[in-house]
């Protein structure tokens, strides 16, 4: 007989990254990437300590919280934010009023497209070159470890966002898992309604897609989602990692939205933040099992 799920309650831990001061800006303390245009990235992904040694004393203390009791267990999430997408040109352009009352429902304007399922701009790769960057600088320059595990929405600008930023670690590294619940907040944005598995398994062949995920998108209509809902389905997302991922596994990368972040980080019992496209934010979450 199989032992029953566990199911965890979360706290989040502050005081080791620049962005746990939730007031700051999200491009706090930010360096710029000369491709193209500046383009903000968060040094050291906001690690307040910068010194040489910084991730292996970081992980040691995580370690050392995950051995002060059975019940509780400690993750590094690093949350990245899809690099600018046309429907983001769209909404600036256009305002957010406009956006959500009318802008946002169609999938273009004659000039761009934005729906369904939008994609990246060039600003959008420059962003995600950045990330790239960033990682890099810190995997070779400071011992960051590779993420144990990593997922990503099913959402293109998602998707694309991560293959940029991981292209250099993508033969070291364990599969992605595609997550439907790690999508943007879904229904009557047209850019929020993705394409068929067989799309993203023919575009992402390197790809592991969870069990479960259907052919079509079967949650998007025409009704935008509760912000409870979610909220609960970020949480969901929580749950599985814990459930899923062992202690040792204290690092995880997952690839997503703004709108799925700030439901996150509600559902992990954190106040919201804003978060520019092709942004990078770290997250540590305690979780407890009930």
């Amino acid at each position: 007989m199989a032992a029953p799920a566990k199911n965890y309650t979360f706290e989040p831990v502050l005081g080791f990254f620049a962005q746990d001061n939730t007031t700051a800006p999200g491009d706090l303390g930010a360096v710029r990437c000369k491709l193209l245009r500046p383009v903000f990235t968060p040094p050291r992904f906001g690690l307040i300590d910068d010194s040489q040694k910084r991730w292996s004393t970081f992980f040691k203390n995580l370690h050392n919280l995950n051995c002060e009791s059975k019940k509780t267990s400690y993750k590094l999430f690093i949350l990245g934010r899809h690099g600018q997408g046309y429907h983001n040109v769209a909404e600036a352009f256009y305002g957010t009023e406009a956006w959500d009352d009318y802008w946002s429902k169609l999938n273009g304007n004659g000039t761009i497209t934005w729906g369904p399922d939008a994609e990246l701009t060039d600003l959008g790769k420059v962003q995600a070159e950045a990330a790239r960057a960033l990682y890099n600088d810190e995997l070779t320059n400071a011992s960051l470890p590779i993420p144990s595990h990593f997922y990503t929405s099913p959402l293109t600008r998602a998707m694309d966002t991560h293959d940029i930023t991981f292209q250099d670690i993508e033969h070291k590294k364990p599969k992605t898992l595609v997550v439907e619940n790690c999508r943007e907040v879904y229904g009557e944005h047209t850019c929020d309604k993705r394409r068929t598995k067989t799309f993203i398994h023919e575009q992402h062949p390197q790809y592991k897609i969870e069990k479960g995920f259907t052919e079509e998108d079967e949650l998007w209509t025409e009704e935008r989602e509760t912000d409870e809902h979610a909220i609960a389905r970020a949480g969901t997302v929580a749950q599985m990692v814990f459930s899923s991922t062992s202690e040792d596994d204290t690092l995880i990368s997952i690839t997503a939205h703004s709108g799925f972040i700030n439901s996150f980080l509600q559902a992990v019992g954190r106040e919201k933040y804003s978060l520019p496209t092709g942004g990078i934010l770290p997250v540590i979450v305690k979780a407890t099992v009930q």
